[in-house]
């Protein structure tokens, strides 16, 4: 009985000392948007936009914009990033590309430590290329603005949800018309501190 006894108050004093300690949860959040968006420092990453199948008409499309840029003075980024883009469908293959710099702003306005807001323009060059067809242009203008969201997750990793209004004369079609356009995309940037700093 007295082994029993014993057995008994050694496990629940185990369960204790178990259920007392601290419990590690992902990381979800990071106060670090002020050091991230500040002078000197870099950005990379890239978005993804427009990822779908259509049952109906049997198509499946995908964009991918990676990025680069430098902080010229806190909250302003210049930078490039490259538009990459497939679309395929019963009989064929379009692939889009191009090349677009952009100017970020990041407003200190409603900022917090974990998040920010913030306005982009992009002015550049795109094409697009059909599979046997002649009606293809090389190279085209691109230009657009847009309005995002910064969520820090890590100490210089940000999560992105970005609402884009581009126009673009990239035009597999004859008539060479342009075309306008809104788009939702996500990404994941990574800021990385400039030469002597870290955050």
């Amino acid at each position: 009985m007295k082994t029993l006894c014993t057995l008994l108050l050694f496990v629940m004093g185990i369960t204790t000392a178990f259920a007392q300690e601290e419990i590690n949860r992902p990381q979800t959040t990071a106060p670090v948007a002020g050091e991230a968006v500040a002078q000197g420092n870099w950005l990379v990453g890239a978005s993804i936009a427009n990822i779908g199948h259509n049952f109906k008409s049997e198509t499946f499309e995908l964009d991918i914009s990676p990025r680069a840029g430098y902080f010229i003075s806190d909250n302003a980024v210049i930078g490039a990033q490259v538009q990459l883009g497939l679309i395929v469908y019963d009989g064929g293959e379009e692939f889009r590309y191009g090349l677009t710099p952009f100017v970020r702003y990041y407003f200190p306005e409603g900022a917090a430590p974990t998040h920010r807001w913030f306005g982009e323009a992009v002015l550049g060059f795109a094409g697009s290329s059909m599979e046997d067809s002649d009606g293809d242009s090389a190279f085209s203008a691109v230009y657009g603005v847009g309005a995002g969201y910064a969520h820090f997750v890590a100490s210089n990793v940000a999560l992105e949800g970005m609402l884009n209004l581009i126009r673009s004369n990239a035009n597999i079609d004859v008539s060479n018309d342009s075309s306008t356009g809104l788009s939702l995309s996500i990404g994941l940037q990574i800021y990385l501190p400039g030469s002597g700093r870290s955050f």
